[in-house]
C-alpha cells in the first residue's frame, strides 16, 4: 500500500507539477520499472533523481518520471509520451533490459538520446546507426564476466552450471558465459531457465545438481535473483554460487537471508568504496555518492542501483555542460549537439569506474570498473 501511495505521488508530480515546459529549460524523461519484477531496482533510482541537481552552468535542469510498471510496452508509451507532450531532450530509463530493448529503436527513430539504466550489452551493442543514439554507465557483461571468471580459475573451478533469467538479461549472461567458459579450461554442464515472476525453481536446480558442477552460475536481477540462490542452499549444493551485479541491493539481501552468505559477484567498486585503497580516484566519487545518498535515505540504503543512477546523472552533465553552449534545448539540433558530446565523453569519473566513450564504445569503462565482492554477514565483502 505505500508502494502504491508513493508511486501515485510521483506520477502525478510528473503530470501536474512538471506540466509541459519552456524550450528555455533541459527536459530529461525517464521510464523506470517502480512496480513490477523491477521495482526493486527502480525505488532506489527514483530516490537517486530526486537528488540530481536542477540546474548545471546556470540551466534549469527538469525531470519528469514515469512507472512503466516493469512492462516493455509501458515503457514504449512512456518514451512516447515524454517526447510528444513533454518534448524531453533526452531519456533514461528503463530499469531492466527486456522493458529497454524496444526504446533504442524509438531513439534512433525520433533522434533522442538514451541513457539506459539496465544492464544488457545488447543494448548498445553492436554499435550501428540505430545504437548510435543509446549510451550506459552501467559495465557490460563482457567485462564483468572477465572478472567472474579470473576468479573461478583461481578457485580451481572446472565446471559450470547455469540458470539465468528467460529474457534479454538472461541471455546475454549465458551468452558470455559460454563464450569466455571454454578459452579458460572450463565446463558447462547444464542451462536452466526461469521467469522473472516465477515462485519455484526446484525442478531446475534439481537438473543441475544432477550434472555435479563445482559452481553454480545466476543471472538474475532484483529480487528474483534470491529463488534460485535459496533453493540452492535448502537442496543442499556445497558448490560456489556465482551472481551477476544485478542482485547488489539491501531487498536481495533481506529476502535471500541467510542462504545468500557465501555469493560471489562482479560489481562496479562503488559497492564496497569504503573497502578500496585511498589511491583508487574512483573511491572519493562513490563515497561523496553514499554520504550524499545516506544522509537523506539512512545509513546502508545506498546500492549500486544509486550508483548506476548517479553515475548516468554524470555523463549527461558532462554532456549537457558540452552541448548547452552550441544549440538551445527543445530543438532537434540541440538533441544532436547532446549525443555527440556524449560520445566525446573522456577520462570521466565517476562512483564505479573511469569513462571514455567512442563511436564503437557507448559504455567505455575499463577494467577499474569490475571488481570481485562476496557476501558475508549480511553485507557486501571486497576481494582485492
Amino acid at each position: 500500500m505505500k508502494i502504491k501511495a508513493f508511486i501515485a505521488t510521483s506520477v502525478v508530480c510528473a503530470a501536474a507539477g512538471l506540466s509541459v515546459p519552456s524550450y528555455a529549460d533541459v527536459v530529461v524523461g525517464v521510464t523506470i520499472s517502480l512496480t513490477g519484477p523491477g521495482a526493486s531496482l527502480a525505488i532506489p533510482t527514483k530516490n537517486a533523481i530526486d537528488i540530481f541537481p536542477r540546474e548545471i552552468d546556470g540551466q534549469a535542469i527538469k525531470y519528469v518520471v514515469l512507472d512503466d510498471a516493469s512492462d516493455p510496452a509501458g515503457a514504449v508509451r512512456n518514451f512516447k509520451k515524454l517526447v510528444d507532450e513533454y518534448k524531453a531532450d533526452v531519456i533514461l530509463g528503463s530499469s531492466i533490459s527486456p522493458a529497454t530493448m524496444p526504446l533504442v529503436n524509438l531513439a534512433a527513430e525520433t533522434h533522442v538520446p538514451l541513457l539506459s539504466l539496465a544492464a544488457s550489452s545488447r543494448i548498445v551493442e553492436p554499435q550501428d546507426e540505430v545504437r548510435r543514439w543509446t549510451f550506459k554507465a552501467l559495465q557490460n557483461q563482457q567485462m564483468m564476466m572477465g572478472v567472474t571468471i579470473d576468479h573461478m580459475v583461481a578457485s580451481n573451478v572446472k565446471s559450470v552450471g547455469y540458470i539465468g533469467f528467460s529474457d534479454a538479461y538472461g541471455e546475454s549472461w549465458r551468452q558470455e558465459l559460454t563464450t569466455q567458459l571454454e578459452p579458460r579450461g572450463i565446463a558447462l554442464k547444464a542451462v536452466e531457465h526461469y521467469g522473472s515472476k516465477d515462485t519455484s525453481v526446484t525442478a531446475q536446480i534439481l537438473k543441475i545438481m544432477q550434472a555435479k558442477p563445482d559452481a553454480v552460475f545466476i543471472a538474475a536481477a532484483g529480487t528474483p535473483g534470491a529463488l534460485p540462490q535459496r533453493t540452492l542452499i535448502e537442496r543442499g549444493y556445497k558448490g560456489a554460487v556465482y551472481q551477476t551485479y544485478g542482485i547488489a541491493n539491501e531487498k536481495f539481501l533481506q529476502l535471500a537471508g541467510k542462504d545468500a552468505d557465501g555469493a560471489l559477484f562482479s560489481v562496479g567498486p562503488m559497492l564496497v568504496a569504503e573497502q578500496l585503497p585511498a589511491s583508487n580516484p574512483i573511491r572519493a566519487v562513490a563515497l561523496d555518492l553514499t554520504h550524499k545518498y545516506e544522509a537523506k535515505y539512512g545509513k546502508g540504503s545506498a546500492s549500486v542501483f544509486v550508483a548506476n543512477a548517479w553515475d548516468t546523472y554524470l555523463l549527461l552533465s558532462s554532456a549537457l555542460k558540452a552541448a548547452l553552449p552550441k544549440q538551445k534545448p527543445g530543438t532537434e539540433a540541440f538533441r544532436s549537439a547532446l549525443r555527440d558530446s556524449l560520445e566525446q565523453t573522456k577520462d570521466l569519473v565517476t562512483s564505479q569506474g573511469v569513462m571514455t566513450m567512442s563511436p564503437k564504445d557507448h559504455v567505455g569503462y575499463d577494467k577499474r570498473a569490475a571488481v570481485m565482492v562476496q557476501v558475508k554477514d549480511g553485507g557486501w565483502k571486497y576481494i582485492p
